[in-house]
C-alpha cells in the first residue's frame, strides 16, 4: 500500500453488500477495512488510523449512533452515515451526532465514491493562502493550523463544521443561502440539503457556545440562510432572525 493511499473503515453488517462496495472502493484506489458490527468498528478504529469512515446506522452489537459518538469522542475524521430509513428525522440522526454526510440505501457505488472523494478532498485540502488567521476577539480561526479557539480554548470541529465556519467567517456580513453552503461546504447538491446545513449549524453553534437566541457570531437570516458577524458589527442591521 502506498503511503499516500487513503484508508477507509467500512462498517456494514450485510456481508454481500460490504464485500461488493469494498471491492468497488478498492478499484478506485482506496484501502478498505470492512467490518460487520459496531463493536468491531470501534475496536478497528482504535487500532488503526483511518482517513474516512463509512458507517451503517443499523448494526448488531453496537448501533451506528453509538459508534459515531465513540469516534467523535476522539477524532474529527470524516464520517458518511448509511441508512435504510426514509423519514427525514431518521436521516439526520447521524448529522446530529457529528457525521459529515449520509446516503440512503440502496445507493449507487459511483455516488458513494463521489461522496468519499468530496469529503476527503475537503478534509485534506490546503488552506487558502490569502487568509491564514481570522481573529474576532473571543473567536480565533487558524486556517492553516486547522484550529478554532473560543476565549483561548481550542474547540474540536469536524471537517464539515470547520469548512462551514471558515466559509461564513471569511466574509462577515455576507448572507449565504443554504444551497450555497451545501455547494461550498459539501461540494455537491443532494435531497434534504436544507436540513443537512441546519444540522451542521446547530452542531457548530453548540460547540462554539453561540446561543441562537442571542448570537455572537452565527446569525439565521429568516427564509434565506445564514451569515457571520464580527462582534463589532453585531446589530448593524435588522435582517437576522434570532431563533
Amino acid at each position: 500500500m502506498a503511503s499516500d493511499t487513503r484508508k477507509i473503515l467500512y462498517v456494514e453488517d450485510e456481508k454481500s453488500i460490504r464485500d461488493a462496495v469494498a471491492a468497488y472502493l478498492e478499484r478506485e484506489g482506496y484501502w478498505v477495512r470492512g467490518v460487520g458490527d459496531g463493536r468491531s468498528a470501534v475496536e478497528e478504529f482504535e487500532k488503526h488510523t483511518f482517513d474516512l469512515v463509512i458507517l451503517d446506522l443499523m448494526l448488531p452489537k453496537l448501533s451506528g449512533e453509538r459508534v459515531c459518538r465513540a469516534i467523535r469522542d476522539t477524532s474529527d475524521v470524516p464520517i458518511i452515515m448509511l441508512t435504510a430509513k426514509g423519514e427525514v428525522e431518521d436521516r439526520i440522526i447521524g448529522l446530529e451526532l457529528g457525521a459529515d454526510d449520509y446516503l440512503i440505501k440502496p445507493f449507487s457505488p459511483r455516488e458513494l465514491v463521489a461522496r468519499v472523494r468530496a469529503l476527503l478532498r475537503r478534509a485534506h485540502a490546503e488552506a487558502e493562502p490569502s487568509l491564514e488567521l481570522l481573529d474576532f476577539q473571543d473567536l480565533v480561526i487558524d486556517i492553516s493550523g486547522h484550529k478554532v479557539l473560543v476565549e483561548g480554548e481550542e474547540i474540536d470541529l469536524t471537517a464539515s463544521e470547520f469548512k462551514l465556519l471558515t466559509t461564513l467567517a471569511r466574509y462577515p456580513g455576507r448572507v449565504y443561502t443554504r444551497m450555497e453552503l451545501v455547494e461550498k461546504v459539501l461540494g455537491y447538491d443532494f435531497e434534504g440539503y436544507e436540513r443537512t446545513i441546519d444540522s451542521h449549524v446547530k452542531n457548530l453553534r453548540a460547540k462554539l457556545g453561540d446561543d441562537p437566541r442571542n448570537p455572537r457570531w452565527l446569525y439565521t437570516v429568516h427564509g434565506v440562510g445564514y451569515r457571520f458577524e464580527a462582534p463589532e458589527a453585531e446589530g448593524a442591521d435588522g435582517e437576522a432572525e434570532k431563533e
